[in-house]
């Protein structure tokens, strides 16, 4: 009898070819189970969403003990698979980085988002090769996803900014990743061209201005992620509600369908 695949190895199969994953980005254990309730085939955090739930500001400001705990309470809550955000990858070097990254593969995650920010493409390759390697002395195994911001620092505009992403994407495809995150990037053509030259799977940010779900799988696109999207709509309902109670508003706000105590209860029952 063949043993179950890893955890990983589940993450990694979500992002087959004509297959388009949409991660929910969860803050908790809460946000993770009504993720996986949803429908939610895999789980990804948001590293904003993620400090603000732990009173501190996105940019790794939150320690990574913290973070690694934070990470062991949405693990124990679902059964999919859990990715992480891991921002600049909460260490100076990149030996630093690979630590931290094995760290969240023995807790069981399936795995990480490693991003460029403002530093040079030197800086991601380098730490990605570190975390590939490090992985590899382990015998673990984790998904490591690089994202690039170069469309949304705007530092570049048009053709230039698309074949900057380019050059990024070869490059950190070499250094080992294994997916590939382009926030911004949203209009067919960039999309077209970055999943034809990238080689490795394409996951892009949730916008109005995305293709539908159908547009992105003809496009070979593989992953859409939402960031602190779902934090910032709970936050506002729940300000919303606030109000209303302090007004001396008794009655919920009527819109949508409300979730009950015995529902979330029950997830966790």
């Amino acid at each position: 009898m063949n043993p179950p695949p890893s955890t990983a190895a589940r993450f990694r199969a979500l992002h087959a070819p004509g297959q388009v994953l949409v991660l929910l980005n969860a803050w908790d254990a809460v946000s993770a189970r009504l993720a996986e309730a949803a429908g939610g085939a895999a789980v990804a955090t948001s590293s904003a969403a993620v400090a603000w739930a732990h009173g501190a500001a996105d940019g790794e400001r939150l320690p990574l003990d913290r973070l690694l705990a934070a990470t062991g309470d949405i693990l124990r809550a679902v059964r999919v698979p859990v990715s992480v955000d891991l921002e600049r990858g909460y260490a100076a070097s990149a030996e630093g980085v690979a630590d931290a990254v094995c760290r969240l593969a023995e807790a069981g995650v399936a795995g990480v988002n490693l991003e460029d920010g403002a530093e040079p493409p030197e800086a991601l390759a380098a730490k990605l090769l570190a975390a590939r390697g490090a992985l590899d002395r382990a015998g673990l195994d984790l998904f490591l996803n690089a994202r690039t911001d170069v469309l949304l620092r705007r530092a570049l505009s048009g053709a230039e900014a698309l074949d900057e992403v380019v050059r990024r994407a070869r490059r950190y495809v070499d250094a080992g990743c294994d997916g590939l995150f382009v926030p911004g990037l949203s209009a067919a053509e960039g999309l077209s061209r970055v999943v034809a030259e990238a080689r490795v799977p394409l996951n892009v940010w949730a916008s109005p201005a995305l293709p539908s779900i159908e547009q992105l799988r003809a496009l070979g696109v593989r992953r859409v992620s939402v960031g602190p999207r779902l934090a910032l709509t709970a936050l506002a309902a729940a300000r919303r509600d606030a109000e209303q109670v302090i007004a001396g508003r008794w009655a919920p706000p009527s819109d949508g369908a409300p979730l009950t105590y015995a529902e979330v209860n029950a997830w966790f029952a």
